[in-house]
């Protein structure tokens, strides 16, 4: 650990330049190179999430092949992914066509059918809205060519031969990555470390097994909290009578897998309400009250009863130091920040713990051991 030692000398003082430098070029070519090494990280990040099911496939499922775990563990994320989107997709597509009609009906009648807006309301969107014009906008036969007056360059984009090759040829060498990194995963993350001087080798190898460490037990407790999150919605939705409960739940679960995001989730959660009242002429406000409900008894649960207990014992912090550190971190960093809050947290607590106040921290060291003991394991 001498790089950690306070004395700076002359040579210590140029190496730290060169380094600073090293760094700066590292990252301009990083955002110069961002187009082709984006799916390389992508890919490394699905890699990083998926490794443990191919390893579940291979080793307790005692299917020989890695190629056949891999591809069976491809197969599992297709099929999910189709699943979610079939739940979601066709009553979404099916939700935006009724509020197209019931927006035609508004400026073909001045009017919702079954919804009463308050005058101000309805005063503001008559001002606003130029009801020949959008009348026709929202028309099958002149959509298209609505959008591709309006915005050129965003049809532009979208029709451009070449765009579509590259994302199509992007998309395809991202999926090339997944399957290769999966087949050799292990290697990958362990031959990084001969890249670095003999004597650092030690210190960023235990630095890269907390980090793996405490991004495994993040994800997976806040996977327990999207689950949760899932559950309470959908159940809370149900109730209320909101349209599409199920798939309406789902789709906020799994968005407040980061933290506090969840909150997007009211917009549609409102679009549904106004279809619900175009159906059934309930009050526009009371079923806003009952969806504005929903959210603060989920978020007051989560905040208070899920997140604090299962992320506290998992990243070994308290309920406000949880709370603290998603606070810190989402208004350095946005939604990253919110992303590795909770690991980084820790990994500051336990290095200060270690090499400042020189105490041990049981958790690491206790994933130290079993990571120790799972390498003498596969080698025996």
């Amino acid at each position: 650990m001498d790089f950690l030692k306070p004395v700076i000398d002359f040579d210590r003082f140029i190496r730290g330049l060169l380094f600073l430098a090293v760094i700066t070029v590292l990252v301009l070519g990083l955002r110069w190179l961002s187009p082709v090494l984006i799916p390389f990280f992508a890919a490394w990040a699905i890699a990083w999430i998926l490794a443990p099911v191919v390893n579940f496939f291979q080793s307790t499922c005692r299917l020989r092949s890695r190629v056949l775990s891999v591809l069976i563990t491809l197969a599992l994320l297709i099929g999910l992914a189709s699943a979610v989107a079939w739940l979601i997709i066709p009553p979404l597509i099916d939700g935006v066509t009724q509020i197209k009609e019931a927006l035609l009906s508004y400026l073909a009648s001045g009017h919702i059918r079954n919804i009463h807006l308050p005058e101000w309301l309805d005063h503001l969107m008559q001002q606003w809205l130029d009801q020949g014009k959008i009348q026709s906008m929202l028309r099958s036969d002149n959509l298209m060519k609505t959008i591709r007056e309006t915005l050129p360059h965003v049809w532009n984009m979208l029709v451009s031969t070449a765009n579509l090759v590259m994302s199509l040829v992007g998309a395809a060498f991202g999926a090339l990555y997944l399957f290769f990194l999966l087949l050799d995963y292990d290697y990958y993350t362990t031959a990084w470390i001969n890249w670095l001087p003999r004597t650092q080798r030690n210190f960023f190898r235990r630095l890269s097994e907390d980090l793996g460490h405490n991004m495994r037990g993040y994800f997976r407790g806040q996977a327990l909290v999207a689950l949760s999150n899932c559950v309470m919605f959908t159940l809370g939705f149900w109730v209320i009578g909101l349209p599409m409960p199920l798939g309406m739940g789902l789709f906020v679960g799994l968005i407040s897998f980061i933290p506090y995001v969840q909150v997007v989730g009211f917009a549609p959660a409102a679009v549904l309400a106004l279809m619900e009242m175009s159906d059934t002429g309930r009050s526009f406000w009371g079923l806003m009250a009952l969806v504005l409900l929903v959210y603060i008894v989920v978020q007051v649960l989560q905040d208070t009863v899920f997140t604090p207990r299962i992320m506290g014992k998992i990243m070994g912090l308290s309920s406000a130091m949880v709370l603290l550190s998603l606070s810190i971190w989402s208004y350095m960093a946005g939604i990253i920040g919110l992303i590795i809050a909770l690991p980084l947290t820790t990994i500051i607590f336990a290095y200060y713990k270690r090499y400042i106040l020189k105490e041990p921290d049981d958790m690491l060291n206790e994933a130290h051991e079993q990571s120790a003991a799972s390498l003498a394991a596969e080698e025996a």
